[in-house]
C-alpha cells in the first residue's frame, strides 16, 4: 500500500510504501556521514531521490540499527550478516496525522519509493492497512502546530 508523506522540517512530500513485513522505516539517503556537534553524535546526508536535492540535511543520530542482510546482499569481506545503518527521528505527516518516527538512512534510489514505512512506524500512526487501496489518506494535511509526541 502507498500513501503520500510530508517530511516536516525538510519541506518535502514523497510517495511512501507501507510495508507491514518490514519492522523499521527507511529513507533514501546518500553521502551519509556521522560527525560530532557539541559532544553529540549527528549525521549529515543528502536525499537520494532526484538531482533537486543537492543541499545537506543534518539531524541528531538517534541510534545505529543492525539490519539483516538478504541472502544476495552478504559481503564476505565484512563477514557480517547485517548492515549498520544510522537512525534519525523524523516528523512525518500522513493524512492529518503528524508523528515522530525513527527512520534508518540508506540509498533506496533503486526502489520506486524513497520512503518505506515499516510496522513500528505504522503503529505510531495507528494505521489500518488495506492492500487493495492506494493513497487512501489523501494528500498530507497536518496542522503546523500539531503535537508529535502521541
Amino acid at each position: 500500500m502507498n500513501e503520500y508523506a510530508q517530511l516536516s522540517g525538510i519541506d518535502l512530500e514523497v510517495a511512501a510504501k507501507l510495508d507491514t513485513g518490514a519492522k523499521t522505516a527507511s529513507l533514501s539517503a546518500r553521502d551519509i556521514k556521522r560527525f560530532k556537534r557539541n559532544g553529540e553524535s549527528w549525521v549529515r546526508f543528502y536525499l537520494a531521490i532526484d538531482a533537486a536535492h543537492s543541499h545537506p540535511i543534518e539531524r541528531p543520530l538517534a541510534r545505529v540499527s543492525k539490519i539483516k542482510r538478504r541472502a544476495g546482499d552478504y559481503d564476505p569481506d565484512e563477514d557480517k550478516n547485517y548492515t549498520a545503518r544510522p537512525v534519525i527521528a523524523l516528523d512525518v505527516c500522513m493524512g492529518s496525522a503528524l508523528r515522530s518516527i525513527e527512520v534508518n538512512l540508506t540509498d533506496r534510489s533503486a526502489f520506486q519509493y524513497p520512503l518505506l514505512i515499516g510496522s513500528e512506524a505504522l503503529k505510531r500512526f495507528d494505521a489500518l492497512v488495506d492492500p487493495s487501496l492506494k493513497y487512501a489518506a489523501g494528500k498530507p494535511a497536518c496542522a503546523t502546530d500539531a503535537h508529535t509526541a502521541e
